[in-house]
């Protein structure tokens, strides 16, 4: 089974693609989508889609999975998040990939053992469980590999 993690963003998605072949989870790619912040957001929304379709085309998920947004004090980023969820979720949608959405929390919680872990916990997990030689980065990559890892470890526990 191949499952994408994505962490939504305007300025940066960040996704992981893991395979569950093998005995423990292998990733197959992790990076960022990363769009300028000198385009209209309607352009920047329209990479943020193209650059996921051409991921869901290469790799074939079994399960697109996002982070669930939590409310921020800034009004203006949250609208920008729920934008860039919106073109990920339409765009897996039109492809028939089952979708899967988690909170901070969750993910958090099924990859470190704490919900209140750090950016840089995250990081290092996912290098020790995934058996990278170094931490991936940036840190929205890694939340990437996170958010897939959590969804499989769920499906495991089912």
């Amino acid at each position: 089974m191949i499952v994408i993690g994505i962490d939504p963003g305007i300025g940066r998605t960040g996704y992981g693609v893991l395979s569950t072949g093998g005995r423990f989870p292998t990733p197959l790619t992790f990076g960022c989508i990363e769009t300028g912040g000198d385009c209209r957001p309607s352009e920047r929304l329209l990479e943020v889609y193209e650059r996921v379709c051409g991921l869901f085309d290469e790799y074939e998920p079994a399960w697109a999975v996002l982070e669930k947004l939590f409310f921020s004090r800034n009004v203006t980023t949250a609208m920008r998040v729920s934008e860039a969820r919106g073109v990920l979720l339409l765009a897996a949608e039109q492809r028939g990939i089952p979708i899967a959405e988690y909170t901070p929390n969750q993910i958090k919680q099924a990859v470190t053992g704490s919900g209140r872990a750090d950016k840089h916990q995250v990081q290092e997990m996912m290098r020790r469980l995934l058996r990278l030689e170094e931490v991936p980065k940036p840190d929205d990559a890694a939340d990437g590999l996170a958010i897939a890892l959590c969804h499989i470890n769920m499906v495991q526990l089912r």
